[in-house]
């Protein structure tokens, strides 16, 4: 069999294809997709349940002229391969090489950087209305899924572009199962009747002879009644409708002839058109098929058999607060959870299982979901609202309006903070601490090991006195430093509210690290005693409130301070630390900053991030070293190593 994907260098190429072939060119690039996310992972199920339709998009629409704009952009590995990125498919989601996600510095098919969901119609209603004014002539499409479409954004995007009454075409791909019973012969005849060239040509005439009546206005409203009377009987759409588009659909997103011909169709109507498309997700691969979930977002995996390449016996923060949350629950009827549509993510699918009364998904909708948690908070429940931390920055003003100014003791459990790895940018969760740090009432806290992340959770759902953001990052939980001698026993226990630990001591330097540089930072001190520098090594675990009468002691003796963070430099824990010598006038304190940088952080493997950050043990000696070569630093360190070595 030929592989007609090797002919394809672009959009254009695509057209020369018989349409006849399309499937079995779907098929070559099911066998592509899957061949490379077994290798790398990425998002499996989202992508082969939107081959066909992209493929129709492409057959009838000129991109980069018309403009494709994806909905979070998971599915659009596609698209990826049909816009001159074939080549270097291979290296998707790898250091330096291709996005999982569009990216407009990598292609001018890619309209949008996207990660997040729901966004897709407003971007494309702003494409829409800048087209119009500069009097330009395009099509735009915004394609978003059923899982976004329940996003708040998403609804407010229909209704205002249904209000502007602008040439946009949305296309909702539902790979949902609770509409399918609607697709059947009726639904298919609608569909192609509503679509039709010489439909649409007769309803056009109708209705101008019908406006040289009298009574015209009343006739129209009549006309417009039977037709969306025998729709909202056999369709879904009557939503959308009053929304201000014209529904078309459900079809089935995977038969190639019909999509084309109702996409050419709706490519010739004005207005704003809603189309609505049936796919399955994991569609071609029986194991994704089967569990689209685990293959939505997964890493490398058996192709033959489908199963995971991870690493096994080491778990991650998430999976020690996925147990810790059963365990409380367990003991307390009173904690509730919450998440926006990620349950397997975040970890509380084990506590909706076991209590599902008390579990709450409330959709791709965090603005919602913190504004719930309030709610619940408010009427003496205690709610742990379990959120990636790039999400949670969509629910900013709900963490301020709704939990922060009433004082409400809600859990933030931040999951996915700092680093994440080959998601990149959008998914990069560094801006928490900065974001939270400003917001009167909160305590933020960020646990070092799976331990404290439990005696810190446990804490966070007892304290009445204010809401509690507990962070933490995307990662095996850290082995432990032998010399450390950290307490591993699994019973919880409660840790005082702003409290610090010291787990080295020395005399040359003052290392403040906060969450997951606590480790790193302590192994960096065994590192420098070689050299001969004594750090003293603190575990920061509460970034609001600071420790404030430790950190004045041991401010006192050290003049070179060194803080670290897995998290944005601006605002973060080392501003804290800033804000907090300059309050006390601690005019002789030589502080050095070690985070994230200004900018946007690339994809790749979360340890090579880290490293580029110099955010490891390594990065973290040279920053030592390098704040003890100021000519205050050499002084105090050749005196330093006289004396040991005496």
């Amino acid at each position: 069999m030929e592989n007609l994907l090797d002919k394809i260098n672009s959009p254009a190429d695509l057209k020369k294809i018989p349409l006849e072939k399309l499937p079995q060119l779907a098929e070559k690039i099911r066998g592509k997709i899957i061949s490379v996310v077994s290798k790398n992972g990425g998002h499996l199920s989202s992508n082969l349940g939107a081959v066909e339709l992209t493929l129709a998009l492409h057959y009838v629409f000129d991109s980069p002229k018309d403009k494709i704009v994806w909905d979070v952009g998971h599915q659009c590995y596609t698209h990826k391969l049909l816009t001159g990125r074939k080549e270097k498919f291979e290296t998707i989601r790898k250091y330096l090489g291709l996005s999982g996600f569009p990216k407009k510095d990598e292609s001018e098919h890619d309209v949008f950087d996207v990660g997040h969901a729901s966004t897709s119609i407003s971007s494309a209603l702003g494409l829409v209305c800048a087209r119009d004014l500069k009097g330009e002539d395009f099509s735009v499409i915004a394609v978003i899924g059923d899982g976004a479409l329940s996003g708040g954004l998403s609804f407010e995007g229909l209704n205002n572009a249904g209000a502007q009454k602008k040439d946009l075409i949305v296309i909702l791909n539902d790979n949902s199962m609770f509409i399918s019973k609607n697709v059947g012969a009726m639904a298919k005849y609608l569909t192609d009747l509503l679509t039709d060239e010489k439909y649409n040509k007769l309803k056009a005439e109708v209705w101008e002879l019908v406006g040289k009546f009298k009574r015209r206005d009343k006739i129209r409203a009549m006309v417009q009644q039977v037709e969306e009377s025998v729709k909202g009987f056999l369709v879904p759409g009557i939503i959308f409708e009053k929304l201000g588009f014209r529904y078309f659909g459900p079809i089935d997103g995977h038969h190639l002839p019909q999509l084309i011909k109702t996409l050419s169709h709706l490519k010739t109507l004005k207005g704003p058109i809603f189309l609505h498309v049936l796919t399955k997700k994991g569609k071609g691969y029986k194991y994704a098929e089967e569990d689209a979930p685990r293959f939505h977002g997964i890493g490398s995996f058996d192709k033959v058999t489908g199963n995971s390449n991870s690493e096994k016996g080491r778990k991650a923060f998430t999976d020690v607060f996925s147990e810790a949350m059963v365990e409380i629950g367990e003991k307390d009827e009173k904690v509730v959870a919450i998440t926006a549509a990620m349950s397997l993510g975040t970890g509380l699918y084990s506590f909706a299982q076991k209590f599902p009364q008390r579990f709450f998904d409330v959709g791709i909708a965090e603005q919602h979901g913190a504004a719930f948690s309030a709610g619940l908070a408010r009427q003496g429940l205690k709610p742990v609202f379990a959120v990636y931390s790039t999400f949670l920055q969509r629910a900013f003003d709900q963490v301020i309006h709704d939990i922060a100014l009433q004082n409400l003791p809600v859990t933030l459990a931040i999951d996915r903070a700092g680093i994440v790895g080959e998601d990149g940018p959008t998914h990069h969760g560094f801006l928490d601490l900065s974001y939270l740090r400003g917001i009167p009432n909160f305590v933020i806290a960020s646990p070092k090991d799976g331990k404290e992340l439990k005696d810190l959770l446990y804490t966070a759902v007892n304290w009445k006195k204010s809401p509690f953001a507990l962070r933490y990052p995307r990662c095996p939980v850290p082995d432990q430093p032998e010399k450390v001698g950290i307490d591993q026993e699994k019973s919880f226990g409660k840790i005082e509210v702003g409290s610090w630990e010291v787990l080295r001591e020395g005399n040359d330097i003052l290392i403040l690290a906060t969450g997951s540089v606590v480790i790193p930072s302590v192994e960096a001190s065994f590192k420098l005693t070689k050299d001969y520098i004594d750090a003293t090594v603190v575990n920061c675990r509460f970034i609001k409130p600071l420790d404030e009468t430790l950190l004045f002691s041991l401010l006192k003796k050290h003049e070179f301070v060194l803080t670290v963070e897995e998290n944005s430099l601006l605002g973060g824990f080392g501003s804290a630390i800033l804000e907090f010598i300059q309050k006390n006038s601690l005019n002789n304190i030589h502080l050095k900053m070690l985070g994230i940088p200004d900018k946007f952080i690339q994809h790749g493997k979360r340890g090579l991030l880290l490293k580029d950050l110099g955010l490891d043990p390594d990065g973290i000696f040279k920053a030592v070293k390098e704040l003890l070569k100021t000519k205050r630093g050499k002084l105090k360190f050749q005196i330093s190593k006289q004396n040991k070595l005496k």
